[in-house]
């Protein structure tokens, strides 16, 4: 006679098993282990968000540049991809909620998003180690390029510079945290890329990647850590479009249109 296995579905049936944290409503909450209203209760929310994530505190100066990390990129600009779509719920008179949520979801886009933060991270990750093995970073270069045809972080398809770097490194000099590994790593990559034929500079994604990996992020890490930094400039757009008539948000003449389809045709 076989001997019964208990499947993954049975052994998870009628319970949940986690270590994260539950709510014993009436009673008390318990976050990673801590009594939220207790042991967390003077927490900042930043500090909380990134206590989540990854189950450790971080000191003053490193929330200051996690801060940062958010508060440079919210761009009220309704041009923008993920912006666009928050001020088109406006323009329709869709709900804030919905709105902002459909924006936060098209910033996982792959070029300009979210996911191109997971990517700038598993390579600056790579590269300090391939440094630290005493390696040449020509290889490893060369490699992502002939992988991806472009390396996360270094470039700009809109502009050659940007704007938010010089600013991001005189926070970080100011509190006390510059001269990180994986930062001198992202610094070394576009010396080597300049030097190079490919004339590449870095983006905010490589840096900010850089930052969160000398504070111990993983990958995933950092991509659940940079999952609000649009959020900010998303609900202006918002608001701005709702307080205007509804569907005129960058509307577009039919006759600035090059349309090369099928000629019109006069119904009987």
């Amino acid at each position: 006679m076989s001997e019964h296995r208990t499947s993954p579905l049975e052994a998870h049936a009628g319970r949940l098993r986690t270590r994260m944290g539950g709510a014993f409503v009436g009673q008390r909450a318990v976050f990673r282990g801590r009594d939220l209203h207790a042991d967390l209760a003077d927490m900042e929310w930043l500090a909380l968000y990134v206590f989540g994530i990854t189950g450790e505190r971080y000191t003053p100066a490193q929330l200051k540049v996690l801060h940062a990390i958010w508060v440079y990129t919210s761009y009220p600009d309704a041009r923008i991809w993920n912006n666009r779509v928050a001020a088109l719920a406006g323009s329709a008179r869709s709900s804030g909620t919905l709105g902002v949520a459909a924006a936060l979801a098209v910033s996982e886009a792959e070029i300009y998003g979210r996911g191109i933060d997971i990517r700038a991270a598993r390579f600056i990750q790579r590269a300090r180690q391939v440094q630290a093995d005493g390696a040449d970073l020509d290889g490893c270069v060369r490699d992502e390029l002939q992988r991806h045809r472009a390396i996360a972080g270094y470039g700009r398809p809109i502009a050659a510079g940007d704007e938010r770097i010089a600013p991001m490194l005189r926070l970080v000099e100011q509190q006390g945290l510059a001269g990180g590994a994986h930062v001198r790593t992202a610094l070394a990559v576009e010396q080597h890329l300049q030097a190079g034929r490919w004339r590449l500079r870095m983006n905010y994604a490589a840096l900010a990647a850089a930052l969160t990996a000398d504070m111990g992020f993983t990958p995933r890490q950092h991509y659940q850590f940079t999952f609000p930094a649009f959020l900010a400039g998303m609900q202006p757009c918002y608001i701005e479009a709702s307080e205007q008539p509804p569907g005129t948000l960058l509307p577009l003449a039919c006759d600035h249109i090059a349309y090369e389809g099928p000629a019109p045709r006069r119904w009987p």
